[in-house]
């Protein structure tokens, strides 16, 4: 199946509706071959900058550049039709044409590219078999399921081969568990198509077990972008690390301090121990829930809490913990049990433990100044 894939250059792009900035001064490299995915809250400008891509949309401002091809740029008057872009897209809706057949439909781009008749049919045989999908091509799309619906909107993606695959949540409509096989299908998809492919979707799951980068979006602007552990483990703002981690990471206000040599965050009535401290007099912990270890005996340099709530979901139990003011919640992979209000001590790795300046959202690095 495989393609000639190409790069995407996407330099200082801006579109706005009326007094609305949807995409703002975006500048992105799209590497040839690999799944970018556009995550971010709804309204962030996702779904808006790959329609820019697609040539749906017309920028106000900036330039992009498929392959070798400038599509679009603002000062040279230049804006490239979207059938002229290398680009295939799926919708949200599929956008299926109700009265044709699957065969119809999946034909329908390849009549458009002008492909010679004879081709047609077996073009689309070989596509409705490599998705599983041979014996459906005489059904109407209120005929098949989702997922079917889903697989012909992808077969006629596939069709006419281009080079950019653009998908816009193509899974959202989708039950849980067919979402779930869908991921699967569309990663064996890209890595047998080699098709250089952006992905929109909300889901944070979705980005991280697909993507071979994820471009995290908000208000307009890329807020970070990166492979799927480093936006987990090491967000570089303070927004990123509370959009991305179900359940959401912990977030604590501290004080760093140094006492006996030791270093320490404090926080409300408690002290944490820290790796290292930074200048400024107040920042915020991020911890990850599954960083944080529950003890039923207090230890050195344990602090004591108590069970708010036990949260059991099959391999795993979601913990909440309260003292005082401050709640956590905790992963656990181990069957503990344990009562509501029970006194527990909880454990943290210092290294584990990101460090934001308060008043920028900055992640904050070892010997930083701040």
């Amino acid at each position: 199946m495989g393609v000639s894939n190409i790069s995407i250059k996407i330099k200082g792009l801006t579109k706005r509706f009326g007094k609305v900035t949807a995409v703002d001064r975006v500048d992105l490299v799209i590497q040839k071959g690999e799944f970018l995915v556009l995550l971010g809250p709804s309204g962030c400008g996702k779904t808006t900058l790959l329609r820019c891509l697609a040539g749906l949309e017309e920028p106000n401002e900036g330039k992009i550049v498929i392959g070798e091809n400038t599509v679009f740029f603002a000062r040279r008057g230049i804006s490239v039709p979207p059938g002229q872009r290398q680009v295939g897209m799926v919708f949200q809706s599929y956008a299926l044409w109700p009265h044709m057949t699957a065969y119809e439909n999946i034909a329908f781009g390849l009549k458009l590219k002008k492909t010679p008749r004879e081709k047609i049919p077996l073009r689309v045989a070989q596509v409705l078999r490599d998705l599983g999908m041979k014996g459906l091509e005489d059904r109407y799309p209120f005929e098949l399921s989702g997922g079917q619906q889903q697989r012909i909107a992808l077969a006629r993606l596939l069709a006419t081969k281009p080079p950019v695959f653009l998908m816009d949540e193509p899974l959202s409509n989708l039950d849980a568990r067919l979402r779930l096989d869908m991921r699967s299908e569309l990663k064996r998809l890209h890595h047998d198509s080699g098709a250089t492919t952006v992905y929109v979707t909300h889901d944070q799951t979705e980005a991280l077990t697909m993507a071979t980068r994820v471009a995290v979006m908000n208000e307009g602007r890329i807020q970070q972008v990166g492979a799927p552990d480093e936006i987990y483990q090491k967000p570089v703002k303070l927004f990123v690390a509370e959009f991305i981690g179900m359940p959401r990471i912990n977030l604590l206000s501290a004080h760093p301090v140094s006492t006996d040599q030791r270093l320490w965050f404090q926080v409300g009535d408690f002290r944490l121990p820290a790796a290292w401290l930074p200048s400024q007099e107040e920042v915020f912990l991020a911890i990850r829930p599954e960083d944080i270890s529950i003890l039923l005996h207090p230890e050195p340099d344990t602090v004591e809490f108590k069970v708010y709530g036990v949260l059991p979901a099959g391999p795993e139990v979601f913990v909440h913990v309260v003292r005082g003011d401050v709640r956590l919640v905790v992963r656990e992979t181990r069957q503990l049990e344990l009562a509501m209000d029970q006194r527990i001590w909880v454990t943290i790795d210092p290294s584990a433990i990101n460090l934001y300046n308060k008043a920028s959202g900055q992640l904050m690095s070892n010997g930083e100044a701040g």
